[in-house]
């Protein structure tokens, strides 16, 4: 990925603080000059959060009953007031064909949060994201963050 012009970095000591950024995230979200939009890649190993965070800030956002792992459906789409949300899950992405054939390009180019977990699976196709998360884990289950904006509404989100 290119050079970022912002990162930050944070700890997460607990799944409250997890929440909490979650809540920051959303805020900034709905307050971007141009809405519910922005592609933002979540990275990390299994078990790291990634998901968990994305169901914080689904339901940060307004997202009402249950929030599944997309890992087998590749995507679930979520409505809200303020627009579309589609949580994606690349773990078992393999074949570039089926971008196409599955309407992912269209996905992407159409107004709405994509939340990309495993991007690193549709690299080539996938577009570049504004904002990426990396998280780790560490020995005593706290969390270190990475966040890396990639352009201007990335660098927003970050404030």
């Amino acid at each position: 990925m290119k050079n970022s012009a912002i990162v930050k970095t944070l700890s997460w000591p607990d799944e409250a603080a997890t929440a909490a950024f979650a809540r920051q995230l959303a805020q900034a979200l709905v307050r971007a000059a141009n809405g519910l939009h922005a592609c933002i890649t979540l990275q990390g190993d299994l078990g790291a959060g990634k998901t968990t965070l994305v169901r914080h800030l689904l339901r940060a956002l307004g997202v009402a009953g249950r929030v599944k792992s997309p890992t087998y459906a590749v995507v679930e789409p979520y409505e809200v007031a303020d627009g579309h949300i589609w949580h994606f899950d690349f773990y078992r992405f393999s074949d570039p064909r089926e971008w196409e054939d599955a309407g992912f390009r269209d996905i992407f180019a159409s107004p709405g949060l994509t939340l990309c977990e495993w991007p690193q699976n549709a690299e080539g196709v996938m577009p570049h994201p504004d904002l990426d998360i990396h998280i780790q884990v560490g020995d005593d289950d706290q969390r270190s963050v990475t966040l890396h904006a990639h352009t201007a509404r990335g660098q927003a989100l970050l404030g």
